[in-house]
């Protein structure tokens, strides 16, 4: 076979089917029976494309995963998920990979999709065009949701969803990298690094590359100003950060939003720490404070609609794309023993929550995942050690000891009453946790972020004499 694929430059097509078994178990409103998703998944590869993990990442409201349900074989993935009431949602990340010695390019993805108007399907992560490269890995997503404008019982209680990926051999059968090799950002091969500034896989996110150390080569020209490429995302969008703040401004004025329609904001004089508003219930991961969040903060206002429009140049414009912020909270937790904070539980706090749009801030995730400091393991020891997250190009010891700038996560105690503060990145306390960091606050510096397109190409080698330029 492989003889006939390097004589014949033959395009291989595998198939695969993405099979959801999603039961609901409904307790809300009228709604008495059991909506039942059934599918099937298959994936035949001469390439040997095979799934290698299903894991629930987002978990919105009552959802829940069936984890006797939820399984996968190299060929078949089975989803199970309970949804309490409307606006309930689950997202699984489904990571497929190259494990042969062709690289692939997806062609087409069909998806047939006969569910009722109670249940909601959404996948992404994984596009028409994207290439999957010896020895990488591409992450589908998909979403399951309780719609969240049903106000009946549906009539019809079963659905499907069908997700058909059609792969082929890229470059007419060229042999890859194999594993450990480059890994292509913009159309260029850039190395994979293990230690040092540089590109790394991400740890806790598959697919994910992050750029991490003191000063990395991830310089890039945009809006004819100096950014910083964060990550390439599993959607194959590329996160990027204005490399110097802008002026001080408050993340949210005073009695900007007030608790008559932002229950969750307890002390408007203070204003409110959650970057925009979400459907149903801004909830802390552990659920100690809860209420409703209806309107946006001022800073969201201010990037979307005056920076964004006189300050991003049209070409710009049109090589951004609106993109979905994890702007869920961020707890701070106990240092060590069973109840220790971790990198992993903030992360799961910042996906509880999202928010799409055009310009935004950096996550507390992406400063911790920034430090080659093995001492950096989550927001609270780097509250508790200064040090603990140097070694990161996202906190630059070089600007003034009090330079500090908003991320987009909300700040919550595990005992909660902290609806009025939001997280910092700084150099004076790196990730920060002060006491003054109410979100009315105007003394604090901020960095815009937007994604780039995922078939941004780059030119230029990343450093800041040559910083990639888009071309």
């Amino acid at each position: 076979m492989k003889r006939r694929l390097n004589s014949r430059q033959r395009k291989y097509i595998i198939a695969g089917l993405c099979m959801i078994l999603v039961i609901m178990g409904v307790g809300y409103a009228a709604f008495q029976s059991q909506l039942k998703i059934s599918g099937t998944s298959n994936i035949t590869s001469d390439f040997a494309v095979r799934i290698t993990s299903i894991t629930p990442n987002s978990i919105v409201g009552g959802a829940a995963d069936k984890s006797e349900v939820t399984t996968h074989t190299d060929t078949t993935a089975t989803f199970g998920t309970t949804l309490q009431r409307p606006g309930d949602s689950i997202t699984y990340d489904v990571v497929i990979e190259n494990e042969g010695n062709i690289d692939a390019t997806l062609k087409t993805i069909t998806k047939t999709d006969t569910s009722n108007s109670a249940i909601l399907f959404e996948t992404s992560g994984v596009n028409e065009g994207d290439e999957l490269r010896v020895g990488e890995t591409a992450t589908m997503k998909v979403k399951v949701t309780y719609n969240p404008s049903v106000t009946s019982q549906p009539e019809n209680l079963e659905s499907s969803l069908k997700v058909t990926l059609d792969y082929e051999q890229s470059n007419g059968g060229s042999v890859g990298p194999g594993p450990g090799g480059d890994q292509t950002i913009g159309g260029q091969d850039v190395e994979i690094v293990s230690s040092g500034d540089g590109l790394y896989e991400d740890s806790y996110e598959a697919g994910r590359l992050i750029y991490r150390g003191q000063d990395p080569d991830n310089y890039i020209t945009f809006n004819n100003e100096t950014w910083r490429i964060i990550a390439k995302e599993t959607d194959g969008t590329y996160k990027i950060i204005r490399n110097d703040v802008l002026a001080d401004r408050a993340f949210d004025e005073a009695n900007h939003r007030s608790t008559e329609n932002n229950s969750y904001c307890t002390d408007p004089t203070s204003g409110c720490g959650v970057y925009a508003a979400v459907e149903g219930t801004f909830s802390s991961p552990s659920g100690s404070q809860s209420g409703t969040v209806t309107e946006d903060s001022s800073i969201k206002i201010y990037l979307n609609e005056d920076y964004y429009t006189n300050n991003i140049n049209e070409t710009a414009k049109g090589q951004m794309t609106s993109h979905s912020f994890n702007i869920g909270a961020v707890e701070y937790l106990d240092e060590s023993g069973a109840e220790a904070d971790s990198i992993e539980k903030n992360i799961a706090g910042e996906k509880m929550y999202q928010w799409t749009g055009n310009v935004g801030f950096a996550n507390v995730s992406d400063i911790l995942r920034a430090s080659t400091n093995p001492l950096c393991t989550s927001a609270t020891t780097s509250y508790h050690n200064n040090d603990a997250c140097n070694s990161n190009y996202l906190l630059d010891r070089g600007r003034a000891s009090s330079f500090a700038y908003w991320t987009i996560n909300a700040s919550s105690s595990e005992s909660g009453g902290d609806s009025a503060r939001a997280w910092l990145g700084g150099v004076s306390s790196l990730v920060t946790y002060v006491a003054t960091n109410h979100a009315y606050r105007s003394d604090y510096a901020h960095r815009p972020v937007v994604f780039l397109k995922s078939d941004t190409t780059l030119s230029g080698s990343g450093t800041l004499e040559d910083p990639f330029t888009i071309v």
